[in-house]
């Protein structure tokens, strides 16, 4: 090679890397940050799980196409709503973070929500489920994506109902997200012709449940409904197992459980059960590839429901992103969220509600029997599916104030 091909082929070279250094420089940073408990109670279905849900969404997208650079960071919010309170105002104060996703612990959320509004970000939550954040305490930034309290209770309160349950008793992990399901879910035992004949609150994070559970027996309630999650749920299952109370006649009401629960319960323990969710890694070929590689990334695992809300809320967020070619302005993204229909592998097509409500199917399902299993993650059955209409709390009842005198739907 001359003297002059060389240094064609040099200068050739550096017009490569400056055009690939000035493309890299054009593209529109992003920073999520996953804030979620990944120590305590939900660690195991919210968790690291979440966050690798995040980072699948991310590479799905392929944000350098749409013209974006999407980083993704976590932390853990311990449960507490002033360490989550603090991690968020530092992500959005000093860290560059845009949006913040997945927060469960409704008490967590309930502060998170606050703070996005205040600093104008976007707060898409999938982990936490108190229907206040799209009622009394909904705000222009805020997007509930997986589930509420008050879907809980219309699933499986209306379905116990159904069966025969009309007495209740409420075991109720005392904190927000414990005290939202209690009173959703006694609204339509009330509305449907029960009666709640008592109730304890307890402390959360709590591992023995076995004083609440006698005073349960003791009432005579035909249905226990156990208003709590996590660890919490599985060990007040676990124990009410051990002491006979569903072999004695009174039914148990799961009002929220994730997978990970009922696999860490067994089958033995956890069969009969019937609970709501609004996705099942089982239902059909989309849930059943993702979940596919869900697994190779988490040791076989299976996601919950948290988890593929964040994976499909994190999708929805970035088509938003890339159609305002920014990130910057939080009420924008979600307005914009809400203007595009959803659709995903995960949940279908969807809308989102002005008051920031996800609307798309639910599901009750039922823990089978370990003769019915077919492998280690083989627990569910469909009992119904409840469609997304009649799903959640209409929008005119939730008392969000953004949509005094919109539809009532």
């Amino acid at each position: 090679m001359t003297v002059r091909h060389r240094v064609a082929a040099l200068t050739g070279l550096l017009c490569a890397l400056g055009a690939g250094t000035a493309l890299a420089a054009d593209l529109v940073p992003v920073k999520i940050g996953v804030l979620n408990d990944r120590s305590g109670v939900y660690f195991d279905s919210t968790g690291e799980g979440a966050v690798v849900a995040a980072r699948m969404a991310v590479e799905d997208f392929k944000p350098e196409s749409h013209g974006l650079k999407v980083e993704v960071v976590a932390a853990d919010h311990q449960n507490k709503p002033d360490v989550g309170a603090s991690i968020t105002r530092q992500w959005y104060d000093r860290d560059g973070v845009d949006a913040v996703f997945d927060v469960p612990t409704s008490s967590v959320a309930l502060a998170v929500a606050q703070i996005t509004k205040e600093k104008n970000k976007a707060f898409v939550n999938s982990g936490g489920g108190t229907a206040d954040l799209t009622g009394p305490a909904c705000t222009p930034n805020t997007v509930h994506w997986t589930y509420d309290t008050a879907a809980l209770a219309n699933g499986t309160g209306k379905a116990m109902l159904k069966r025969g349950g009309k007495t209740w008793y409420f075991i109720t992990a005392d904190y927000a997200f414990g005290l939202a399901l209690e009173r959703d879910t006694k609204a339509v035992v009330k509305k449907n012709g029960g009666t709640v004949v008592g109730g304890v609150r307890t402390p959360f994070p709590n591992p023995d449940f076995s004083s609440f559970l006698l005073q349960a027996q003791a009432s005579g309630a035909q249905v226990i409904g156990l208003a709590d999650a996590g660890l919490d749920a599985a060990n007040a299952i676990k124990q009410a197992h051990e002491f006979g109370i569903r072999q004695g006649g009174q039914k148990l009401a799961a009002l929220l459980i994730a997978i990970t629960d009922i696999h860490s319960l067994g089958l033995e323990v956890a069969q009969g059960l019937e609970f709501t969710a609004s996705f099942y890694w089982d239902l059909n070929d989309g849930t059943r590839a993702f979940s596919d590689r869900f697994g190779a990334r988490m040791s076989g695992r299976k996601p919950t429901s948290y988890q593929a809300g964040v994976y499909a809320s994190t999708l929805h967020y970035l088509k938003a992103v890339a159609a305002l070619h920014s990130a910057k302005d939080g009420a924008a993204v979600v307005a914009k969220m809400k203007a595009l229909p959803t659709d995903d592998p995960l949940f279908g097509t969807g809308t989102i509600r002005p008051d920031g409500r996800k609307i798309h199917p639910m599901y009750l399902f039922e823990a089978k029997a370990p003769s019915e299993s077919k492998g280690e993650w083989d627990l569910y059955k469909v009992l119904e599916t409840i469609p997304a209409e009649q799903a959640f709390r209409p929008m005119g009842e939730g008392g969000c104030p953004m949509v005094a005198g919109l539809s009532a739907k």
